[in-house]
């Protein structure tokens, strides 16, 4: 059986997937531009990286997001969740901080941001465990 036959509330984001997904993109929003503001005061970053770049990057990382909910809602309940599993993942990606140096080494709004957007895309993965757990049921209801 295909997921596109299932009901619409499988393939209708829940708003608790709606809000984590949201309150991803508000994380990554703050660190992007924190990033791109601060950029030359963050530790041991590669002369090359630039504000715009890392706009750029907050740009390419939503445009993922922003595909798996599309997805989700008007092709694949699987593959969108799977595009959004990408998505949350790549919300792990602020910790590279301290691969380049210690928390010590950054501010505290720098932790601070890091740290929100990593609680954050936990919660988003949570939330997709969750509408998986929902789109099974349905199917199995079906």
């Amino acid at each position: 059986m295909s997921d596109r036959s299932v009901t619409s509330l499988a393939t209708t984001p829940s708003w608790q997937l709606l809000a984590a997904f949201l309150a991803h993109v508000i994380a990554t929003l703050t660190h992007f531009v924190h990033n791109g503001i601060y950029l030359s005061d963050y530790p041991n970053l590669p002369s090359w990286f630039t504000a715009a770049g890392v706009y750029a990057s907050w740009c390419a990382l939503t445009a993922v997001g922003l595909a798996g909910l599309a997805l989700l809602r008007y092709v694949s309940t699987r593959l969108g969740l799977g595009v959004l599993i990408l998505y949350g993942i790549l919300g792990f990606g602020g910790l590279d901080h301290y691969t380049l140096a210690s928390i010590a080494a950054h501010t505290t709004v720098m932790n601070l941001t890091i740290l929100c957007e990593s609680i954050t895309g936990t919660l988003l993965l949570i939330a997709i465990v969750r509408e998986f757990i929902r789109f099974d049921r349905a199917r199995n209801a079906a």
